[in-house]
């Protein structure tokens, strides 16, 4: 069934005008027509049933029946990564998106190789997944910052999976085991990697866990899918914390 998620507010009865994009895609190209069923969902309110009301030349609106799925919170896990090209950076925030990620963080280190991020174009990647993938809400994507201002404000209580290419760290499942659960980002370096630096800055807080992802030098994407793969596996909702969504 189709899954759209859409902004307003969600409760029974209520008629919801859908965005031109939206009423494109339904009309034009999935040529559905009044009473053809649907689902939507506005990641504060759960998952609804609804069909479509009315069909116009460049708007379609939408009816709520009944609640699918109640809200239910998801593990508040964060992808921080570091600006790589556009494609493999849309690759990263689409599997982020599949894989549970709360929110994603583009950051600048000092081997950057991009310099700009198109955060809108995103975001629209970040919703398709989860449309795509049943999930009740959407990651929120950040605009990007510089490394070491992002660890200046660094929120307390929330731990950091840093993973370090340098082959001296533990393998990530090793220094995952026994970890709290509760608030995780995972950061992941640009594809020329962390500088000497910024390796020392970041095995110098007393928040992060230096981890390692095998003996193979990983691109930026296979190395964030890796990451969140085995935090999930040994902190999420594909471990010890399973049957949250």
């Amino acid at each position: 069934m189709i899954r759209l998620f859409i902004p307003h507010d969600l409760t029974a009865g209520a008629e919801l005008a859908l965005d031109e994009a939206q009423s494109r895609y339904l009309a034009a190209v999935m040529r559905l027509a009044p009473g053809d069923e649907l689902s939507v969902f506005n990641g504060r309110h759960g998952e609804w049933r609804a069909a479509v009301a009315k069909v116009g030349k460049r708007a379609v609106s939408v009816a709520l029946t009944a609640q699918a799925r109640p809200q239910a919170s998801g593990s508040d896990l964060e992808l921080v990564i570091a600006v790589v090209k556009r494609g493999r950076l849309e690759t990263i925030v689409e599997k982020a998106a599949e894989l549970g990620a709360a929110r994603v963080r583009p950051v600048f280190t000092e081997r950057t190789n991009a310099d700009r991020v198109r955060v809108e174009r995103l975001a629209a990647i970040a919703t398709e997944a989860a449309e795509q993938t049943g999930r009740l809400d959407v990651p929120e994507i950040c605009e990007p910052v510089k490394l070491e201002k992002l660890v200046a404000g660094w929120p307390e209580g929330r731990r950091l999976l840093f993973c370090d290419e340098a082959g001296d760290a533990a393998p990530a499942l090793a220094a995952l085991r026994g970890q709290p659960e509760g608030p995780w980002s995972i950061l992941i370096g640009p594809e020329g990697g962390f500088s000497a630096k910024e390796r020392e800055m970041l095995r110098a807080l007393p928040y992060a866990t230096p981890a390692g992802l095998g003996p193979r030098i990983l691109r930026a994407d296979t190395a964030a899918i890796s990451a969140m793969t085995l935090w999930q596996a040994a902190l999420g909702d594909w471990g010890p914390g399973e049957g949250r969504s």
